[in-house]
């Protein structure tokens, strides 16, 4: 009787791939975050010269702290 075996990377590197995937979403999310707190600091004349609306910029959340 003989077993035979079969071994897939697939699996293995769809989970890596899924995790890096994660990790640049979240690590994108931060940044977001973080460029949209400095935004709200800025008057609504130079955000509306820019194309930025505040309302939307707190819609969208800031991080005060970057740690």
């Amino acid at each position: 009787m003989t077993i035979a075996t079969t071994t897939s990377t697939r699996t293995g590197s769809s989970f890596v791939r899924r995790a890096f995937d994660r990790m640049v979403e979240a690590r994108s999310n931060q940044a977001r975050r973080y460029v949209n707190g400095y935004l709200l600091s800025l008057d609504d004349a130079t955000l509306a010269a820019h194309g930025y609306d505040r309302k939307q910029l707190e819609r969208e959340g800031s991080l005060t702290n970057p740690f």
